[in-house]
């Protein structure tokens, strides 16, 4: 996995400091099918709120 994978939300639990995601695995889906045109048509399904 890309060892820099950078996350701007600070409200899911794998956001640390310096924007960094520490996710053991990211998994983005396209919200469009199967195929995305940008990534406004993406998803990250490993987002999970901060308890």
């Amino acid at each position: 996995m890309a060892k820099d994978v950078l996350c701007e939300v600070n409200s899911c639990k794998y956001w640390a400091a310096g924007n960094n995601c520490n996710a053991s695995s990211i998994y983005v889906v396209s919200n469009r099918g199967k195929q995305a045109n940008n990534s406004e048509e993406t998803d990250c399904k490993t987002f999970e709120p901060k308890i």
